[in-house]
């Protein structure tokens, strides 16, 4: 069984990486433990580069912590402006011993109420929490899933990243 540490203690990013890779390697069985990382990005990532240089030193922080693992996964949330609107989205890179994948999820874009607050310099999770008058939303459908009535949930928007970044490793030939 292979053992994959997953750069996080948030349940959706475990829950995003064990679908990720369920799905692209259905007949292996995988142990997933978690692993609270610090990156030296903001806590939240205001541009698509910060968001994958998180991701990637995530996934590098876990693998110099737990060289005997097999995969190391960071994933990072970040948002960015675009014509006066916040986007926002998902960076996650996987690494093991031998390659690097990365994988960007899908966007969309925050109301300007949720927005006006990430913009002040609060976290996204912590934001949704104030408009939406919930609790520690982003350990669970997260934005998204507040905005999409949970068609699309936070881990359902990782999910397709984590596959992306799998694709060398299911394909090692071609890279």
């Amino acid at each position: 069984m292979k053992t994959i540490i997953v750069a996080s203690t948030n349940p959706v990013k475990l829950t995003a990486a064990v679908e990720g890779f369920d799905a692209m390697f259905p007949d292996e069985e995988f142990r997933v433990q978690s692993a609270k990382t610090v990156p030296s990005i903001s806590v939240q990532p205001m541009s698509d580069a910060e968001t994958l240089q998180g991701a990637n030193e995530r996934a590098h922080l876990v693998q110099q912590a737990y060289p005997d693992a097999d995969y190391w996964v960071g994933i990072e949330g970040g948002a960015e402006e675009y014509q006066a609107q916040l986007g926002t989205f998902a960076w996650v890179v996987v690494l093991d011993r031998e390659r690097m994948g990365k994988g960007r999820s899908g966007e969309f874009f925050l109301p300007e109420k949720v927005a006006a607050l990430v913009r002040q310099g609060v976290e996204l999770g912590e934001a949704d929490d104030r408009i939406f008058g919930r609790n520690n939303s982003k350990q669970q459908n997260g934005a998204v899933g507040l905005l999409t009535g949970d068609a699309v949930d936070r881990a359902g928007l990782y999910v397709p990243a984590v596959i992306f970044a799998l694709i060398p490793f299911k394909n090692p030939e071609l890279y």
